[in-house]
């Protein structure tokens, strides 16, 4: 069952601005220094967002959970292979995802899950929803489940609401011809060329600072549960009525 979450009142104005003060002194020492600010006007109400989505999705997407320990993403960059290295990311953000899954995204996520996405920032606000970039083995699932039967996923992506809100799948990452193992002509072909199963919208800084911001995330996960079912069976993991 959902447990009973600290109440989520919303982002205020001083979470932007700490982001876009952050982005002009991204050094330890001057985080360091503003350390109180970030906990109390970016973390503990993004993890007070996480737990009251986590009991939303209970209600109408049971296998999808938010944990305050594991959805949010940390905001200290991985710098080992990057050019840049400046320590802090510039954005806040957080993952919901199926229970049976891991919590990991992209390429080293060999357990992860299609899921729902949160991010602001002074510049780069947005939800999603899906799978990024997963690793070889999943993508092959996903593609299996393709060559099967491509309608469920065509009909979750083509609902008249779906399009007119969050509009095509994100093309972030396609390929020029089919993968190995399908022919030119293929009925699933469209959906084939895809190596990230990725849509969402973006967001103002009045979306991210409105007090009903859970409500619309409901609104819109809601919406998108469809797609990221489709791909959870894929991978082999299934929807659940309920928390028990």
């Amino acid at each position: 069952m959902a447990h009973l979450a600290r109440e989520f009142s919303g982002f205020r104005p001083a979470a932007l601005t700490f982001l876009r003060r952050l982005a002009r002194h991204n050094r330890r020492e001057w985080f360091e220094a503003n350390r109180a600010t970030y906990e109390a006007a970016v973390r503990e109400p993004m993890r007070a967002l996480v737990e009251e989505m986590d009991v939303r999705l209970a209600r109408f997407a049971p296998e999808i959970v938010g944990d305050p320990r594991r959805s949010m993403f940390r905001i200290h960059r991985d710098v080992r292979f990057s050019r840049d290295k400046s320590p802090y990311k510039t954005h806040a953000s957080c993952w919901f995802y199926h229970r049976d899954a891991g919590r990991q995204v992209g390429q080293e996520a060999d357990a992860g899950s299609a899921g729902f996405y949160f991010q602001f920032s002074p510049s780069d606000s947005f939800i999603g929803a899906g799978i990024w970039m997963p690793p070889r083995g999943s993508l092959g699932r996903i593609r299996d489940a393709l060559g099967e039967d491509h309608r469920r996923l065509a009909a979750a992506l083509e609902a008249p609401a779906v399009r007119r809100r969050f509009g095509r799948l994100d093309e972030e990452a396609m390929l020029k011809r089919l993968p190995r193992g399908f022919s030119e002509g293929h009925p699933a072909e469209a959906w084939l060329r895809y190596q990230s199963f990725t849509m969402g919208r973006t967001l103002t800084a009045d979306d991210v600072l409105h007090p009903r911001l859970a409500a619309r995330l409901e609104r819109d996960y809601a919406l998108l549960l469809p797609f990221v079912r489709w791909l959870n069976l894929a991978l082999g993991y299934a929807p659940a009525g309920s928390r028990l």
